[in-house]
């Protein structure tokens, strides 16, 4: 049985407001829209209580603003290696000890996995899992699932969901840890960069092989447990039934 799904996102300025889950205990990311528009949609001059007025991303456009690594608008990236060190902007993603695999967000202090492009690896972008969880689910854990992950989830007898496969990420090691979890709804909504002209509408430069497709979070949506937060970079948070496969991006840090 499939559920309604129902949006709750309010956009304060640059601040993500939701009945759905809290941000960060760290810092707060901008939109990454820099840019002000007429009624016409003419871009013009900030002015007014637009958001390109404001914030990180208002810093970066004049070059006031001071990163501890770098991205796109107010967004601050520092690329993370499979050993867990510190790497260059300049850095590409594979397998190896001292190759790109997760980014550092500097200011929410968040780690996020980076997807892969192939299928038959286990961050592939392409796969999808359902939403299962025996503790923190409201009441209703979710569904099991079934091989939608390529056979990447063998140790789990292939039972696609979201906390099979945190348990894998967490047994192999990602950057070095063992602490991976689902993120909450606005965490994952801090990566959303509503000033890119790309369609999955986040820093491709830091998240590649990202899409404008849900994302599963850990937020169960209270008004009815069957039911859990998700986020789509270009949309917003809604919620959906746990049954849906969707895709995931895991998280460590506050």
């Amino acid at each position: 049985m499939s559920f309604p799904r129902t949006a709750a996102l309010v956009m304060v300025g640059a601040i993500a407001v939701s009945l759905g889950g809290k941000a960060s205990a760290a810092g707060l990311n901008d939109t990454g829209q820099a840019l002000c528009y007429s009624t016409s949609g003419a871009v013009v001059p900030c002015k007014g209580g637009q958001d390109g007025r404001y914030g990180r991303d208002a810093a970066a456009a004049v070059g006031a603003l001071v990163k501890v690594g770098a991205g796109a608008a107010g967004f601050d990236y520092t690329k993370i290696a499979n050993n867990g060190s510190v790497l260059p902007d300049t850095a590409l993603l594979g397998t190896g000890a001292t190759d790109w695999a997760c980014t550092r967000d500097n200011v929410t202090g968040l780690t996020w996995e980076v997807k892969t492009a192939s299928n038959t690896t286990l961050r592939s972008e392409a796969h999808t899992y359902t939403w299962y969880s025996t503790v923190s689910n409201g009441g209703v854990p979710g569904t099991l699932g079934s091989n939608t992950c390529n056979g990447t989830l063998a140790a789990y007898s292939n039972q696609c969901n979201t906390t099979n496969y945190v348990l894998a990420v967490n047994a192999a090691g990602l950057c070095g840890q063992s602490d991976w979890r689902l993120p909450r709804n606005l965490e994952l909504l801090s990566l959303a960069h509503y000033g890119s002209e790309d369609a999955a509408a986040i820093d491709i430069a830091y998240f590649p092989n990202t899409t404008g497709v849900p994302y599963w979070s850990s937020t169960n949506w209270a008004a009815n447990s069957i039911a859990a937060w998700y986020a789509s970079f270009n949309i917003g948070v809604a919620s959906a039934t746990k049954s849906f496969a969707f895709r995931v991006r895991v998280v460590r840090g506050p």
